[in-house]
Order: C-alpha cells, then sequence, then structure tokens
C-alpha cells in the first residue's frame, strides 16, 4: 500500500491519545485535528515499512528521509510544511510521556518559506458580486444575506455555516463566533448586512423551515443546515453572474475584509481580534498586501519611472 493510501490504516492507539489531548487540552479545532491525523497516518505507515513503530526511537536520518519522500511526490511546499509541524508536536509529546529520551527535530531547522500574499477581490468587484441582481426566492433571499455576512464580518466558511440564531445580535449588530481552538469572539456586522439578516431571520427562514425546528441560522428547505459546499457553489454561481473571471472562495472574502479594513486606516489588533488570529504576525500578512498594492499604484502614476516623460510646460 502506498503512502498516499494511508488514510486506510487503523492508526495507532498513542496517536488517538495524542489526538486526544490536542482536543481537551489545546482546544485544536475538528478540522486541525482531522489534518494531524491523516499526516500522522503517513508517518505511521512510514514507519510500518521500516518496521519501526509509532511510540518507539527515530533516528533523525528516518524522518528526513520521509520528508524527501514526500517531497517527491506532487506535494506542496505548505504541505510539507504542515506534516513536519505535525511531528514536531508528535516527537514533544513522546518526550514529555517519557517514551523516547530525544526527540529527533530538535536539530532540525526548518526551511523559510517564501511569504505568498493573499489573492483578494477589489472593493468594485466585491460590490459586483454582492449587488448582482437575483431571484426573490427564498434560497436567492438566503444566499445574499449569508454571503454578504461572510464580507462584513471576515468570518471562515466553516464558521459562517455554523452559526446558531441564538450567535446573532441583531439589536447590537454583532454576532459571537466559536472559532479555532474552540475561542469564542465577538464580530460587528454592516448595517446592510444586519439589515439583510434581519429580513432573512423575520420572513425567509421561516419559509424554508416550514413550522420545523433548527438551531443553524442558514437552513435549507430539508431544514437543515447549509454545508460548506453549499456556500462555494452558491459563491461560484454569483461570481459567474457578477462577471468575476478570476477563481473565487469564501475564504478569498475574508481576506478581502481584512485588506479592505486595513487600506481604510482600521488598527492591526483590531482586524486581528475580528479575524480571530491567535498571532498577529498572522494578520500581518494584509500589510504586505496593502505594501503590494501601494507599490503597483506607484509604478503605474509615477512620473519618473522608466520610460516615461515628464510633461514640460
Amino acid at each position: 500500500m502506498s503512502v498516499a493510501d494511508s488514510s486506510a490504516s487503523v492508526i495507532d492507539p498513542l496517536v488517538e491519545r495524542y489526538l486526544a489531548r490536542l482536543r481537551v487540552e489545546g482546544g485544536l479545532a475538528t478540522n486541525s485535528l482531522e489534518s494531524y491525523r491523516r499526516d500522522l497516518t503517513k508517518f505511521q505507515h512510514y514507519l510500518a515499512q521500516h518496521r519501526l513503530g509509532m511510540g518507539e526511537p527515530v533516528a533523525p536520518q528516518v524522518v528526513v528521509a520521509f520528508l524527501a519522500m514526500l517531497k517527491r511526490q506532487p506535494l506542496a511546499a505548505s504541505s510539507i510544511a504542515r506534516i513536519l509541524s505535525a511531528l514536531r508536536g508528535w516527537f514533544r509529546f513522546l518526550v514529555r510521556e517519557q517514551l523516547v529520551d530525544v526527540n529527533p527535530l530538535r536539530d532540525l531547522t526548518a526551511r523559510r518559506r517564501s511569504v505568498r500574499l493573499p489573492k483578494t477581490l477589489t472593493m468594485q468587484e466585491v460590490v459586483r458580486l454582492l449587488d448582482v441582481p437575483t431571484g426573490s426566492g427564498a434560497e436567492d433571499c438566503r444566499d445574499r444575506a449569508m454571503l454578504e455576512l461572510l464580507y462584513a464580518s471576515g468570518l471562515r466558511v466553516s464558521e459562517l455555516v455554523g452559526l446558531a440564531v441564538s450567535q446573532i445580535d441583531l439589536n447590537a449588530s454583532c454576532l459571537r463566533v466559536m472559532g479555532k481552538g474552540a475561542k469564542e469572539r465577538v464580530v460587528p456586522m454592516g448595517q446592510q448586512a444586519r439589515d439583510l439578516l434581519a429580513d432573512y431571520v423575520a420572513h425567509v427562514r421561516p419559509v424554508l423551515l416550514k413550522g420545523r425546528v433548527s438551531r443553524a441560522l442558514f437552513v435549507s428547505r430539508r431544514a437543515r443546515a447549509l454545508t460548506r459546499q453549499a456556500c462555494w457553489k452558491l459563491l461560484r454561481l454569483r461570481a459567474q453572474r457578477a462577471g468575476i473571471a478570476k477563481p473565487i472562495s469564501p475564504h478569498m472574502l475574508r481576506h478581502s475584509f481584512a485588506t479592505h479594513l486595513l487600506e481604510g486606516g482600521a488598527d492591526l489588533r483590531a482586524v486581528q481580534t475580528m479575524l480571530g488570529h491567535a498571532d498577529i504576525a498572522t494578520t500581518q500578512i494584509y500589510t504586505h498586501v496593502e505594501r503590494s498594492r501601494l507599490k503597483q499604484v506607484h509604478r503605474q502614476y509615477f512620473p519618473r519611472q522608466a520610460g516615461r516623460k515628464l510633461s514640460r510646460p
């Protein structure tokens, strides 16, 4: 069986114990836990091929060979970096549990990855996307309120579809969001998002529910919470109608939300709080986007660029 099929392997009970600790003590989100599970299962299968167990001492050369094997596969550098991070946490766990004496990654330094700027929409593209003409059906009204809220609050798509009615406060124009690591934050919403959401809750959601009960804010006609896949699909359809050719995703609206706030003069710490970033270094990537755009404007309009002559009176 290849490493690609390693997800079918039975995971080591010690790994399950480690993941349970991350969930309880670290408050790690479900999606992050599943990523750790897949990464550690890959490593478990690799060790099994070399007759080694997950709780046994491993030489640094073995880990380096595993990472080298991953690089020969069509894996992005970000994926390999994530797997390396999972392994670092795993070996720290083994040392703390006194199952091994030495962390084989202790002296292994990670290569510094180049900064990849997040993809965003321009303000004009956001307006076209959110204001594109749609029908007046219940789903159309729901989708418009949902996408307006997604941009106005900078939510992750998992946070958006996971919202419960009890988490929104229309009077205060804000919502309580349960983010990564089970950390709750309060996020404001714009007036337009608030008005669309109020109309949806009062008049549209009851039509979709047809007397049934659901805690979910955004529901289908089956009274079930919308999925992330459904959100992706409706966003792409709306982008096509708006004439936006670039590939689009819900996370691009989150990136656009942060970038547009900073371009408007918002404080970096405030943006960090609204996005739910534990480390401000994660938020600082958006300052790179802002600087990149400023440089582009400078190159385009500054008169003393190469090949551009100043007009004389």
